[in-house]
């Protein structure tokens, strides 16, 4: 038989996959530094939590489950079923909540068992406390961890067959097109109108303004066109970074890292995006600044929502001031006197959210 008459079989192939199921469980510490007290090997334990049928709780250590570790934070993930008798397997990540990026993998961390030789797994030096205390993780004396856990059922082999999609064949790049424009707003190519911004002066194009903000759209091109002979439009009430930033957002749909200030910064944003009506712009201001609210900064910042209808924002601050600690913290600190005479319209609404005593307003 020659060689071309043999004909060989499809490859063929198998998997072995595991049967999961995941959930996460989120804690928060308030009242970090009145914590440090606990003694060495003391737990404060979190409530109970159910993930994948099975019943948990997170066990915080503020100085330690050991003396060789007292310098750190222990966190353990602890199975509080112990009448059930059985086993289970999972695998688990600690983190601090604001550090998530993606789910668990499998592939990333050892499967352990609770139940044969530990009822707990977790980190006997989670974090230096001295660390914690200096890093960003630590607000307002509170800070938040997420447990992720992924509980294995069983491992089953299946069967399968490499078909390769016919897209597969063929690889389409990213887009460049903010790229493009970006360096079209670098280069000034084609610019036909100039902003004058506190001193500085920038060139753009006004088809791009136009097309991006329906503001610029009337001011360069309608009834409301402004501008001189030479194609100036000066633009008053705004800081020249501001409007920089705010350019260079029209042109490419997202905005630079902000190396320092950024709650300052995406404060001014807020109030640009809304003078030019991008509702996108402001959106992602809005997000960036629920990072920021705390007992120092609630009250300008929900000011600032309320002023230029930041509804999730505003929604942020309430939630932030619906917790008793954080609220007894407000009040002391004189944050309710100062929302109070800086935007009297707020309060009414702020009494409805919280049901605050008539007291306290």
């Amino acid at each position: 038989m020659s060689l071309a008459a043999c004909r060989a079989d499809p490859p063929s192939r198998s998997a072995i996959v595991a049967d999961t199921a995941t959930g996460y469980h989120l804690l928060s510490i308030h009242g970090y530094s009145r914590t440090k007290g606990t003694p060495t090997g003391s737990p404060l334990k979190s409530s109970r939590f159910t993930v994948a049928g099975h019943r948990w709780r997170i066990h915080y250590y503020p100085n330690a489950d050991r003396a060789d570790s007292a310098d750190h934070i222990s966190m353990y993930l602890f199975l509080d079923e112990k009448s059930n008798a059985r086993s289970v397997k999972a695998l688990f990540q600690i983190r601090f909540a604001d550090q998530v990026k993606a789910q668990p993998s499998l592939a990333l961390h050892a499967v352990r068992t609770f139940g044969d030789s530990s009822w707990s797994w977790g980190y006997a030096k989670f974090v230096r406390r001295e660390v914690l205390e200096k890093s960003k993780d630590l607000r307002d004396d509170s800070f938040t961890i997420r447990c992720d856990i992924v509980v294995v059922r069983e491992f089953v082999a299946e069967e399968a067959t490499e078909i390769l999609p016919a897209g597969s064949f063929v690889s389409v790049p990213p887009s460049e097109m903010n790229r493009h424009f970006g360096d079209l707003l670098e280069t000034e190519k084609g610019a036909d109108v100039v902003f004058e911004v506190a001193g500085e002066r920038f060139a753009a194009h006004r088809c791009v303004l136009a097309a991006r903000s329906p503001v610029f759209r009337a001011e360069l091109y309608g009834l409301m066109k402004e501008g001189d002979t030479a194609g100036v439009v000066r633009i008053e009430d705004m800081e020249a970074q501001v409007f920089k930033m705010l350019l260079r957002f029209v042109y490419t749909d997202s905005l630079p890292e902000m190396e320092a200030e950024e709650h300052i910064m995406c404060q001014h944003l807020i109030v640009a995006a809304d003078r030019y009506d991008l509702q996108r712009l402001k959106l992602i201001c809005e997000k960036k600044l629920c990072k920021y609210i705390g007992v120092s900064t609630v009250s300008n910042i929900l000011a600032l929502a309320d002023q230029h209808h930041c509804d999730g924002l505003k929604k942020a601050c309430f939630s932030f001031l619906g917790s008793p600690a954080n609220l007894s913290a407000f009040v002391a600190d004189d944050g309710l006197d100062h929302l109070s005479r800086s935007c009297p319209s707020l309060m009414k609404e702020l009494v409805v959210e919280l049901a605050l005593p008539l007291s306290h307003a």
